[in-house]
């Protein structure tokens, strides 16, 4: 596998078809969340697309938005194919390296699905807030201090 970070205007179509693909499915179809998934924030300047391929194919995608005082990790998706094999565990790091590359001293962010919030934890994430509904799946947000 192959991990790429790259803002959306460096990506070749075909790796950004595969990246809203993989979110549609999974987010939309798979978990039922009638949402807007393409929003401007995949178009903005300090964003990075973080995308796991095997061969040609994004099996695992997440982006690492700018927030100014924070980065913030979203959008982290695996496909079903991948899930069980420590490719999230990949795809993450991934991420985390992006937010570090972009600003080393900032908090990184990120709003989980609440039965994801230990697997979060390995990664130096603490839940920083009430739960809350979003699409009606439980969510907590989570920080990693720096």
């Amino acid at each position: 596998m192959q991990i790429l970070t790259r803002p959306v205007e460096a990506l070749d179509p075909r790796t950004a078809f595969g990246i809203w693909r993989l979110r549609q499915d999974v987010f939309v179809v798979e978990q039922e969340c009638a949402y807007p998934d393409l929003d401007d924030r995949d178009l903005e300047p300090g964003t990075r697309h973080v995308v796991l391929l095997d061969d040609d194919r994004v099996v695992g995608t997440a982006r690492v938005l700018d927030d100014g005082d924070v980065q913030r990790i979203g959008r982290v998706v695996c496909h079903p194919d991948v899930r069980g094999t420590g490719a999230s565990g990949e795809l993450m790091r991934a991420a985390l390296a992006a937010a570090s590359a972009a600003a080393p001293e900032a908090d990184v962010v990120l709003g989980a699905q609440a039965p994801l919030a230990g697997w979060y934890g390995t990664f130096g994430f603490a839940v920083d807030g009430p739960e809350y509904l979003e699409d009606d799946i439980p969510h907590v947000p989570m920080r990693m201090r720096r």
